[in-house]
C-alpha cells in the first residue's frame, strides 16, 4: 500500500549538489551560498554529494573569478586577471575543466545519483542563462556552465535543477517528485524484473503520469503492451527516458483537477450527497486557485483509506514524496 507510507527506501537516495549550497566556503570570494531548503528541509531525506568543480580542479579559495567568453563561435572558460595576483594574465581553463568534468560526471554516475542541484549563474555550474561575454566585451545570458553541460549531456534522465529556480513552488515540487521517481525507477530496472512487474510498476504510476502528460502515459502504455516483443535492454532504456521526459513536464492545475475527478469517480457510489458535493467544491476550489493541491488530496486520501479502495491506494500520485516536505501545500 502506498497511500499512508511516503517513500520506503532500501538504500541511500543521493543527490549531487554544488558544495557552496551546503554552506561550504568554496566560492571564489571565500564565501558560501547556504540554502535553507536544501540543508534543513530536504537534507533529512537524502544524502548529499557535494561537488565544487573549481576547487576540485585545483583552483584556490579565494581565487580570481571565472567567466564564459565566446571567441570565434566557441565558448571558453577564462580565469580573470587581477593586478594583485601572482598571475597577472588571464588563463584559459576550458580544456582542463572539460577533462575534469567528464571524469567527475563518470564517477558520479557510479554513485547512482537520483538528482542534482546546481548553483545558478556559475560559469562552471550554472544550468542556464549564465552570463556569456562576447568579443565586444558585452555580456548576455544564454550560456551554460561547462561542468553543468557535461552533467546534463552525460546524464540525460537525471533530474537537474538550479537552486534559484527552486524558490518557485511549482518547480520545486516537480523537481523533488522527479528525484524520488527516478530513485525508484533506476532500482526497478537494476534488479531482475519481468513483464508482469513492469505492468504493475506502470499501473501504479498511471495517475502520476496523467497529471503531467496524457500523451506520455499513452506512449509508455504502448511500450508496456509490446514488452514481450522488445529487447529487455532497449525496453528499459526507452521506458526510463520517456518516463522521466513525461515527469519533466509540469503538472498543471487543469491536469491535476482531471486526475482528482478521476479518483472522485471511484467514490461517488460510496459517498452521500453532502460528501460528494463537498469533494466537488474542493476540487473546484483547487482548479480555480482558491485552494492548494493538498486540500483535495487529503480528503481523497481519507476516503481511500476508509473505503479500502485498492486501485487508488496503490497510486503513487497520492504520495510521490515525503509529506513532511509539504510541497503540495504551496501548489
Amino acid at each position: 500500500m502506498v497511500v499512508d507510507q511516503p517513500i520506503a527506501t532500501k538504500d541511500t537516495l543521493r543527490i549531487g549538489v554544488s558544495a557552496c549550497l551546503l554552506g561550504e566556503k568554496v566560492r571564489y570570494d571565500g564565501g558560501h551560498k547556504h540554502n535553507e531548503f536544501l540543508v534543513d528541509s530536504l537534507g533529512p531525506f537524502v544524502t548529499w554529494v557535494p561537488v565544487c568543480p573549481e576547487v576540485e580542479l585545483g583552483l584556490g579559495t579565494p581565487r580570481p573569478s571565472l567567466r564564459l567568453v565566446e571567441t570565434n563561435g566557441e565558448v571558453r572558460l577564462i580565469e580573470t586577471a587581477k593586478a594583485s595576483s601572482k598571475q597577472p594574465e588571464e588563463r584559459d581553463l576550458t580544456a582542463a575543466m572539460r577533462t575534469f568534468a567528464r571524469k567527475r560526471v563518470a564517477s558520479l554516475k557510479r554513485m547512482r545519483l537520483s538528482g542534482y542541484v546546481l548553483k545558478k549563474d556559475s560559469p562552471s555550474c550554472g544550468m542556464a542563462r549564465v552570463r556569456l561575454y562576447h568579443d565586444n566585451g558585452i555580456p548576455n545570458r544564454p550560456g551554460r556552465g561547462l561542468f553543468a553541460h557535461e552533467l546534463i549531456e552525460g546524464c540525460p534522465n537525471l533530474p537537474v535543477e538550479e537552486e534559484g529556480r527552486l524558490n518557485d513552488p511549482g518547480i520545486r515540487e516537480n523537481f523533488i517528485e522527479r528525484v524520488f521517481a527516478y530513485f525508484v525507477l533506476v532500482r526497478f530496472f537494476e534488479r531482475r524484473w519481468n513483464v508482469s512487474q513492469l505492468i504493475a510498476f506502470h499501473s501504479a504510476r498511471k495517475l502520476q503520469l496523467l497529471s503531467h502528460s496524457a500523451d506520455g502515459y499513452r506512449s509508455l502504455g504502448r511500450l508496456v503492451a509490446n514488452a514481450k516483443a522488445t529487447d529487455r535492454g532497449d525496453l528499459a532504456r526507452q521506458y526510463a527516458h520517456e518516463f522521466m521526459s513525461a515527469l519533466r513536464l509540469h503538472a498543471t492545475r487543469g491536469r491535476h483537477a482531471n486526475v482528482l475527478q478521476h479518483m472522485a469517480g471511484y467514490l461517488k457510489d460510496r459517498l452521500d450527497r453532502s460528501s460528494r458535493a463537498e469533494l466537488q467544491e474542493l476540487i473546484g476550489d483547487y482548479r480555480s486557485g482558491l485552494a492548494p493541491l493538498i486540500a483535495p488530496i487529503t480528503l481523497i486520501r481519507h476516503y481511500v483509506l476508509a473505503f479500502d479502495i485498492t486501485y487508488l491506494k496503490d497510486q503513487i500520485y497520492l504520495t510521490p514524496h515525503p509529506k513532511e516536505l509539504m510541497l503540495r501545500n504551496h501548489v
